[in-house]
């Protein structure tokens, strides 16, 4: 079944050049989206500053165990395995199908942004949705890998929502320092 969905979406891959390139830039460029976002409502206001420092700490969060995954589990990528209409450009290095860190990290931020402001996370789920299924079009991932990405992408951001009062006076603390040894550079 996964890899039968896997043939409906990659089929398209290749047929035209125009979506090829919109699936290229989806999955090359959609940080660049959220990172803008990010930094417009950084300097928004205080609220969505506290906003930004919990995304910043999901991201972190859901990047670190991407890569904890990946180093324990193993699953090949679809070019690996199939005769796939492969799009550019293909990973360097052969490592695991599951996670997608684009996908996990693409809805971690959206869900981390939902919390605070209901449609720009809305609108940022969408943009998720849209990398996730990039990433199949262009042979990279299986839609189980997409599936379960997107899921720890979400409890990830659940869980360091949850988890707030634990790590705030640590994040704080840290930006606060970052903050007077900028200020002390910029005296000198």
């Amino acid at each position: 079944m996964n890899y039968r969905i896997f043939k409906v979406i990659n089929q398209f891959a290749g047929n035209s050049r125009i979506l090829d390139f919109i699936m290229i830039t989806i999955s090359k460029r959609a940080r660049f989206v959220f990172l803008f976002v990010l930094l417009f409502l950084w300097y928004r206001n205080c609220f969505c500053k506290k906003m930004t420092l919990n995304v910043g700490v999901t991201a972190s969060a859901t990047y670190l165990l991407s890569m904890v995954i990946k180093l324990f589990y193993f699953k090949s990528r679809p070019f690996l395995n199939h005769g796939v209409h492969l799009l550019p450009p293909v990973p360097s290095k052969k490592d695991s199908s599951f996670p997608s860190k684009h996908t996990a990290l693409a809805f971690a931020l959206a869900a981390s942004v939902f919390v605070y402001h209901r449609i720009l996370g809305l609108s940022l789920w969408v943009i998720s949705i849209l990398v996730g299924l990039s990433r199949i079009w262009m042979g990279q991932h299986y839609p189980s890998d997409i599936i379960g990405s997107a899921i720890l992408g979400n409890v990830t951001s659940f869980v360091v929502n949850l988890t707030e009062q634990l790590w705030t006076p640590f994040v704080t603390s840290i930006f606060r320092s970052y903050t007077h040894l900028r200020s002390s550079f910029r005296q000198l």
